[in-house]
């Protein structure tokens, strides 16, 4: 059991003892740090939006961050059922001083979590975040009398402005997706995926379309992270439609990743790289990702003459390197797209509307697309944490013990082999140890990944 207190959110397993898990209690005493920090940062706005992806415990902490916010003198505007782009999105569309996101987006089922906005849609700095811990810390929020109670509203048209917004992007051609007739396969992961994903296939002209796991129940069919291991049953079943496509997002829709043609997987590091690629053939300029993602965007970038960047992990700090250089796009390699000129957050649907728009226009299939990019192999891997591992000691030993080569330490560790690279960082969003490493042969990487896991293991 775990609560986990980041960048990224107040995350953790529901059940257990308040303070060591997201208990109600937890829930109630975030939530209302949060709502005092809104109402300190700005007396005069007093709407905040929420929305919740499909998880078992949804609608529970959903009831619990509405009271809360409404106890504050707050008024709620819930989406319900939602996306984490469509809050994102609808915060400024509702011009709100804030919102909540209720999802543990790639976590199990026995996961949920508060993310937390701005009044740009955005995800707070680390900065707000400190005060809102220290707020929470303190429990240095009063709540209101009878008469100052907040409102409760519901808003069923957010997904469809979201959906509109995509298809009417520039770069979206969804004349071309129409005629290119694509027949496409869906792992919704029985989360609201099910409900966003089809609805915008149907706004850009494609009627062939098939949804697995549909039901929005939040028990996952399998895990929900959008990695190969769990993508098994999209792969065969677009092999067996003989289908245009497979698409699988993670719970709050905000990663993507797709399938050939053939059931071969197009590579979750590789739905930036095409993304990007079909951008810069329309808008030159400079692109980002987080230092854990592929090298084969930065190959992509340097083609259409424009420069790559890289951040540290973690949406917040991709943005902001995203506006301190002026990137016309950028996101991470886990499926993340972040358009800028739609809004400044990982979105599926716009990933989903341009991928398409570049598949269309280039008249290629799926894997011949895939084709067209650099093969770079990564392997990903973690190792869980206990308590009282002290993570500073450890890099601490690895990086003296690679003194001799390229290292960067703006975010967790990152060692470059020559032509590899090796990344190993604590999660924002796990107990875990992530150890990333590139290279253009797949047992190189595998092999490299293995010997900083086992430097590890000798650390502890």
């Amino acid at each position: 059991m775990a609560l986990i207190k980041s960048i990224s959110g107040i995350r953790g397993t529901i059940g257990g003892k308040p303070g060591e898990t997201l208990s109600p209690l937890d829930v109630v005493k975030f939530t209302a740090a949060y709502g005092t920090w809104l109402l300190e940062n700005d007396k005069t706005n007093c709407k905040v939006v929420i929305g919740r992806d499909g998880r078992i415990s949804g609608e529970l902490v959903q009831r619990l961050v509405v009271s809360t916010l409404n106890a504050l003198g707050l008024n709620v505007i819930d989406l319900g059922l939602s996306t984490t782009p469509t809050v994102e999105m609808a915060v400024v569309f509702e011009g709100a001083a804030g919102g909540i996101i209720l999802t543990a987006s790639h976590n199990p089922k026995e996961w949920n979590a508060l993310k937390l906005l701005n009044s740009k849609g955005e995800f707070i700095s680390g900065e707000i975040g400190a005060k809102i811990l220290e707020i929470a810390a303190t429990d240095n929020y009063s709540f209101v009398g009878v008469d100052k109670l907040g409102t409760y509203t519901q808003n069923t048209t957010a997904l469809d402005k979201h959906i509109e917004a995509v298809v009417n992007y520039p770069l979206v051609d969804a004349a071309a997706i129409k005629k290119a007739k694509f027949k496409i396969v869906i792992d919704a992961i029985n989360s609201t995926g099910a409900i966003a994903v089809p609805a915008l296939l149907r706004a850009l002209g494609l009627k062939d379309i098939i949804v697995l796991n549909e039901e929005v129940n939040g028990k996952f069919a399998h895990n929900p992270e959008p990695l190969p291991q769990h993508l098994r049953e999209l792969c065969t079943e677009v092999n067996r439609q003989q289908a245009s496509l497979g698409i699988a997002v993670d719970p709050d829709v905000d990663r993507l990743c797709f399938v050939c043609e053939d059931g071969s997987l197009f590579g979750e590091e590789y739905t930036l790289v095409a993304v990007a690629d079909y951008v810069l053939q329309q808008r030159k300029g400079n692109t980002v990702s987080n230092m854990s993602s592929t090298r084969a965007l930065k190959d992509v970038t340097l083609k259409h003459g424009g420069q790559y960047f890289p951040s540290a992990v973690g949406e917040v700090n991709v943005v902001n390197k995203m506006k301190e250089v002026e990137a016309v796009i950028g996101g991470e390699g886990n499926g993340g797209i972040i358009v800028p000129d739609l809004h400044y957050g990982r979105d599926a649907l716009i990933g989903i509307a341009l991928f398409l728009t570049h598949l269309a226009h280039s008249k290629k299939s799926a894997k011949q697309l895939r084709g067209m990019y650099p093969d770079y192999f990564m392997s990903k891997n973690k190792i869980e944490l206990g308590k009282g591992v002290d993570m500073q000691k450890i890099f601490s030993q690895i990086q003296n013990k690679y003194k001799n080569n390229p290292v960067n330490i703006d975010d967790g560790l990152k060692i470059e082999f020559e032509n590899d690279w090796v990344h190993l960082r604590t999660s924002n969003t796990e107990p875990i140890i992530r150890i990333y490493a590139e290279s253009n042969f797949e047992t190189t990487a595998d092999n490299i990944a293995k010997r900083i896991m086992q430097d590890i293991r000798e650390s502890m």
